[in-house]
This record gives C-alpha cells, sequence and structure tokens, in this order.
C-alpha cells in the first residue's frame, strides 16, 4: 500500500500491477505559498497530525543544524477515473482531505495509502512497507517498502510513496502479497547532497551516545531499501531524507531524504528516500565513516591534529626542555655529518711544502779592525768584494767623464737582448760604409778604431772581442745602429735606462763609445756595473782575454795591462778630457772558495794616464786579495736549524762539514738556509741531505751541505686534522 500526503513536499510514486497503463510524465505543479511563505499542508510547530504518520512525534532538538536537500520529482499522469484527477487537484490546491485535520485513505487501485493532514506539532508522513512492526504512526521494517520522512519543525509532511511487495501486514491496510514492479528511470528519484563546508563540518570526533549532526545523515545509502530499524525510529526508502529549514534529528524520530517523486518545501519537508535504521541520537558507522573521509577530503588535518587522532594522544605541551632536546635531536645529526666531511677532507689535503728554519746564529763577526788600502791621492776610486761587501772608497763621489769604460755599458746592453751561447757567435751584422769611414777618420785622430770591409758579416762574438780588447770606437757605433735598426729604439737611451736598473744615479750615456766627455759616472756606480757584467759568462770570458786575431788574420792586443798577471778584466778608458780610468776585476781562491774582487779608479791624470791609473789599480787589487781571510764558523755534525713540517712537527738538521767563512778584520758576515736546488721530503731517513747553509753572498758565498739529524716522519692524523690551513 503507498501512502501520499500532501504538502508542499508532494509524491506520487507508481505501485502496483496498473503501472503500465500509465501514460508520459507531466511537469510538476508550482505549489502554494501562504502570505507567511510557508507551503500549503506544512504543519505549524505543535501541531498534531490526523494520519498514521502524524502522531506521537516530537519536534527536532533545539540547534540542531539541517542541511539544504533539492528533490527533483518525475510525474506521470495517471490513466484512472476522473476522480483520481479531481482529487489530484484538490490535493495540490491544499484543499484534499488531509489538509486540516489529517486523515489517511487508501488507493485501492495502486495499493497505496495517502496520509496528509497538519499537526499542532512537527510530525511525519504516513508510508508503507512490509515485514515492518506497528508503531506510533509510523511504518517500519524491511523490505522494497518505505516510509516518508520527517519533518524538521515546519508546517506540513513530506510525502512519499513505495510499491508494497512483501506478505506482511501494513499500516493502514496495505494490500498483502502484492508484488512489486520494476521502476523505470523516470519514476526513480534524483536526489542533490551538497558538500559540508569545512567551517560547518566538525573538527572533533563525535562522543558516543550525542546526537548526530544533520550533515551525517547524509551516510545513507541509496537503494531504496531500509535495513532495519528500532522501535521508535525508521528510515524512509528511496533515498537519503533532510529537511530544507535544517534540524537535528532528535533521538526517537525519523530522519528521511528525497526520494522518487517527492519534491522538498522551501519550509523544509521530509522527503521519501532510503535511509540506515539506527539507534536513537547515534548515527551508523557507515555514516561516521563517509563524514570523516569527505572532511579530511575537503580540508586536511594539522599534523599535530593529526597525529593526535591516529594515535589518540594529543600533542605535549611545548616547553623549552623539549625545544632543546628537539633542536639537539635535529641538530647532532648534521653536526656529525659535517665532521665526517671535515675529517676526511683534512685527511685527503695535500700537506703543506717543508721548509728549512735557521736556529744558529745568523750572522758572524770576523775579529780585528778593517782593513785600509792604498788609496791613489787624485781622483776617485772604490772596491768591493762580490758577496761580502765594500772594502772603502776614495775620493768625492761625484760625476765625471769615463771614456772608454762606458763601451762596457754598450756590450752589457747588446748581451741582455742578444745573449751569446757558450762556444757560438751570436748575430751577425753587415758592416756599412759608414763604419769603413769611421775607421779612416778615427785612425787619422789617433782614436781607438780597428780595420773593417763594406759588406762585410761580422759576428756578435767577434764585435764584443774588438769593443774590449782594443777598445774600436768604429765597432762600438756599428753595434749601436745595427740595435737601432733591429729594434726601431734609440740605443743610447737603452744605456741609461740599465743604468737606471742596475741603480747608478750618478751615470749618463751620451753615446756608445764614452768618447763625448758627457758621458759621466763615479767610481761606485761603476762597480755595480762591473760586478753585473762579470755575471755574463761571454763577457767575463772576453774580458779575460789578453789579446784577439780578428777575421782578416790580424792580431789585437787588450789595453788593459793587468791581465793576465793581476786582474782578470775589465776596461780601460783613456781621454784627454778624462784623464786614465779603469775598471778592474780580480778573483782570490781563499778556504775552497773564489772571491771576486771588481774595483775602479777613475780621474788619474797624471802623465802617462794609463801607466798611472794602472799602477794605482794594480795596488788597489793586491792590498784587497791581501785583505782576505776566512775563519772557523760552524763545525761538521753542529744543529743549525731544523725542517718544519707546516703542521708543528720538525725535524732538526746539522751541516755536513765544517762551515768556515771568509772575509775580512771587522766584517760582519750573513749565514742562511737554503734547499740548494732540494726538494724536502716528507718523509726521509736521518743523513738525508735537505739543502746548504750559505755564509755571505755572491760569487765568493761559502756553501755548506745540510742533513737530518734523525729520521723525519710523516705528520700524523691528528696534525693533518687540526690543521687550519
Amino acid at each position: 500500500m503507498t501512502s501520499k500526503s500532501t504538502g508542499s513536499g508532494e509524491s506520487d510514486v507508481p505501485g502496483g500491477p496498473e503501472a503500465p497503463d500509465r501514460q508520459a510524465p507531466e511537469e510538476k505543479a508550482p505549489e502554494k505559498q501562504t502570505p507567511d511563505g510557508k507551503a500549503t499542508g506544512e504543519k505549524a510547530p505543535g501541531e498534531k497530525g490526523s494520519g498514521p504518520g502524524g502522531a506521537g512525534r516530537t519536534a527536532p532538538a533545539a540547534g540542531a543544524v539541517d542541511q539544504p536537500t533539492t528533490a527533483i520529482r518525475v510525474r506521470r499522469p495517471r490513466t484512472g477515473t476522473s476522480g483520481d484527477a479531481e482529487r489530484d487537484s484538490r490535493e495540490r490546491d491544499g484543499d484534499g482531505p488531509g489538509a486540516d485535520g489529517g486523515s489517511s485513505t487508501p488507493d485501492a487501485r495502486t495499493g497505496t495509502e495517502t496520509g496528509t493532514g497538519t499537526g499542532a506539532r512537527p510530525g511525519r508522513g504516513a508510508g508503507t512497507g512490509t515485514g515492518g512492526t506497528p508503531d506510533a504512526g509510523a511504518d517500519g521494517g524491511t523490505g522494497s517498502g518505505a516510509r516518508t520522512g520527517t519533518g524538521s519543525g515546519g508546517t506540513g509532511t513530506g510525502t512519499g510513496s513505495a510499491p508494497a511487495t512483501a506478505s506482511s501486514p501494513t499500516s493502514g491496510g496495505a494490500r498483502a502479497g502484492t508484488p512489486r514492479t520494476e521502476e523505470s528511470a523516470a519514476e526513480r528519484t534524483s536526489t542533490f547532497v551538497p558538500l559540508q563546508s569545512a567551517e560547518e563540518a566538525p573538527r572533533t570526533p563525535r562522543k558516543a551516545g550525542g546526537s548526530a549532526p544533520a550533515w551525517a545523515a547524509r551516510a545513507s545509502t541509496a537503494g531504496g531499501t531500509a535495513a532495519g530499524t528500532a522501535p521508535g525510529t525508521g528510515a524512509a526508502g528511496g533515498g537519503n531524507g533532510a529537511s530544507a529549514a535544517g534540524a537535528t534529528s532528535a533521538p526517537g524520530t525519523d530522519t528521511a531524504s528525497a526520494g522518487a517523486g517527492t519534491t522538498a518545501s522551501p519550509a523544509g519537508t521530509a522527503s521519501a528516500g532510503t535511509a540506515t535504521g539506527t539507534e536513537p541520537g547515534a548515527a551508523s558507522p557507515e555514516a561516521e565513516a563517509e563524514v570523516e573521509s569527505e572532511r579530511t577530503k575537503q580540508q586536511p588535518l594539522p599534523p599535530l591534529d593529526l597525529l593526535a587522532q591516529l594515535t589518540n594522544t594529543p600533542p605535549p605541551p611545548e616547553t623549552p626542555l623539549r625545544t632543546m632536546v628537539r633542536r639537539v635531536k635535529i641538530w647532532t645529526p648534521l653536526v656529525l655529518l659535517l665532521a665526517i666531511v671535515f675529517a676526511v677532507a683534512q685527511a685527503v689535503r695535500p700537506l703543506p711544502e717543508p721548509t728549512l728554519t735557521l736556529t744558529a746564529e745568523s750572522q758572524f763577526a770576523f775579529d780585528g779592525q778593517k782593513p785600509s788600502l792604498p788609496w791613489p791621492e787624485e781622483g776617485q776610486a772604490h772596491v768591493e768584494i762580490s758577496g761580502l761587501g765594500s772594502l772603502g772608497s776614495s775620493g768625492k763621489e761625484k760625476p765625471v767623464p769615463i771614456g772608454s769604460v762606458a763601451k762596457v755599458m754598450t756590450a752589457y746592453v747588446f748581451l741582455k737582448d742578444h745573449p751569446v751561447k757558450k762556444g757560438g757567435e751570436g748575430v751577425k751584422m753587415k758592416v756599412d760604409a759608414r763604419a769603413v769611414e769611421e775607421y779612416e777618420k778615427g785612425k787619422a785622430d789617433q782614436e781607438s778604431v780597428v780595420p773593417l770591409k763594406e759588406g762585410q758579416m761580422l759576428s756578435e762574438y767577434e764585435a764584443l772581442e774588438a769593443l774590449m780588447l782594443p777598445s774600436a770606437n768604429n765597432v762600438a757605433r756599428l753595434m749601436a745602429r745595427w740595435y737601432e735598426q733591429k729594434h726601431s729604439e734609440d740605443f743610447v737611451d737603452k744605456m741609461n735606462a740599465a743604468a737606471e736598473d742596475l741603480g747608478m744615479e750618478n751615470t749618463t750615456f751620451t753615446d756608445p763609445s764614452g768618447l763625448e766627455k758627457d758621458t759621466v759616472s763615479t767610481a761606485k756606480d761603476l762597480v755595480k756595473l762591473g760586478k753585473a757584467a762579470m755575471a755574463i759568462p761571454v763577457f767575463k770570458e772576453i774580458s779575460a782575454k789578453t789579446e784577439y786575431v780578428d777575421s782578416q788574420g790580424e792580431r789585437h792586443l787588450n789595453y788593459n795591462r793587468l791581465v793576465p798577471y793581476t786582474g782578470i778584466g775589465i776596461k780601460t778608458g783613456t781621454t784627454t778630457a778624462a784623464g786614465g780610468n779603469l775598471l778592474f776585476a780580480a778573483e782570490q781562491r781563499i778556504a775552497g772558495t773564489t772571491q771576486l774582487i771588481i774595483g775602479a779608479a777613475l780621474a788619474q791624470y797624471k802623465v802617462p794616464a794609463i801607466d798611472s791609473v794602472t799602477a794605482v789599480s794594480k795596488q788597489l787589487i793586491e792590498s784587497a786579495q791581501a785583505a782576505l781571510v776566512d775563519a772557523k764558523v760552524v763545525k761538521k755534525g753542529e744543529v743549525v736549524g731544523h725542517v718544519d713540517d707546516g703542521l708543528g712537527g720538525r725535524t732538526p738538521v746539522v751541516v755536513t762539514e765544517d762551515v768556515t767563512a771568509v772575509g775580512w778584520p771587522g766584517l760582519t758576515v750573513d749565514l742562511a738556509l737554503t734547499e740548494g736546488g732540494r726538494t724536502i721530503p716528507h718523509e726521509a731517513a736521518a743523513g738525508t741531505k735537505v739543502g746548504l747553509l750559505t755564509v755571505g753572498s755572491g760569487p765568493g758565498q761559502v756553501k755548506v751541505g745540510l742533513a737530518l739529524e734523525e729520521p723525519k716522519e710523516e705528520p700524523g692524523f691528528g696534525a693533518k686534522l687540526f690543521r687550519i690551513l
């Protein structure tokens, strides 16, 4: 039997054998509303319904929240009698039998029962079902039968119907044993269920036994079957039920949703639908699971809340101690990782290069007073021992003409840019006509010149011999012209630049031969030039010669007559304006060393000037040689320093033989440790040679080997780990 209640939520679902005789559906007629906005047929709060579903029901609990539900009704016109149409018209207009007092009218044709009424309090519409237990105007049970849902505190009731197929008695006198006919797609109810917003969803789990929120009713399963109800409660078949006004079902009430053929009223009417029977005041487990799933999908819980929900343990309160412990747990692994990386990096880093450090006295002073040399009565003179220091000077240090001594700078500049290998001849220079003319003119003027032929290819080595021994002016000018053509630079400017580099502060060159009286210098400046020139092997070799034979077979003598008896060069220079000048060099063998003596005597005008300057220079050389003495500074095997590995490790070093210093009385010499071209190993046995101990400097520098006194070991892991650089 099918029940139908009039009002804003009318419903008509076909049932029984007559269903196939119905025609195509027609559109739903609009519902009428009263001036206060309520649909006709609604029950006001507190009213009682006279139909089977109107008695014994209480209003929803105060403060409950209901969810808006939109129900779509599909309706077909009946093919019955005109009485049916008239009755339907009256029901839509609110004039049916159940409009005022409420009544229940069985429909023999459809097997349904229609219940209407406006009770003094909210009630439920009548429904149909099979196999249920009668209860206070509500039909309950299982099977394909269903009953309509409840109102939500407004006037009127929802209506709905479903075919009754069971043979058990039904409320209102439904026919027993009537088979149920399958509903078509047009007869099914389409129900819209809105999503619950995050703000409306509860944030904490509901306590057991509490009232289920209205939105929890959405957990009901669609399908049109009620799954067992407890006394006093029931679930309508056909869909989920919820009132439009929004109210939570109180214990002992039915919750129904819109089903097939049901229209939701604006004020909130109950619709027919499928619901799961639950105990009073509690939602089913399936509903809670669906709600929780829906809430989780809509808005994830914060991590601490989620953890608390999973473990059912609230997060511990934040305290300074907990904060510190948490930070320690976070940072300790990171610090340990960094420490391991640092240790590995320190272990594989290249070791610093070991160095030698002197621990002995860094200077040694010879006993006695400084010797006095036989200085010339005129002019100026200066004598040094290369690497040891100066033996003194005489005369006023002022620039004076130097004559052919300037050719030493000519040779020096040329060799610096065009060096000659030992045994080689150097570059080739073509003799021009001007060099031949200068020879003829110079010979007439009694200049120092050598014969040349135009077009002759003159080697650099032969040109240097002509320049240094017979002091050929025409060759000096030829070399300067060739250099300027080759380098596009003024040769005299190059000479002055070289003088500046050597620290010759009182020297000026105006020509490559020195014949001009404006080419001036001092004895001290020329000694600087002499030391630099004698450091060039080819220059030293040539200046020590007594003579040479040119390419034409002509023999030429060295004007420096101190060679080879007292000195080994360097160059003489004599003119009327300059007088006699001599830049000389000599050697002295002492204590296993060869000491180089460099001196200069200028402005010796006593005639013959060349003889006067030669005599003065000879006396200075002999006095300097006699002044040199030796003294033992360090004994063999004595510790003079150590090897520092750069990481705090030190290995002592000793000299391999006696160390003897060379100097003169009153002289102070320097001691130093050098590697001597060796690479100090990181690990070595005792006795390994690792460097040299030097005394003094220059060509006469004393050098003695150094060796490890004890084995040298490679720095350990601790030293590697804690090194800074």
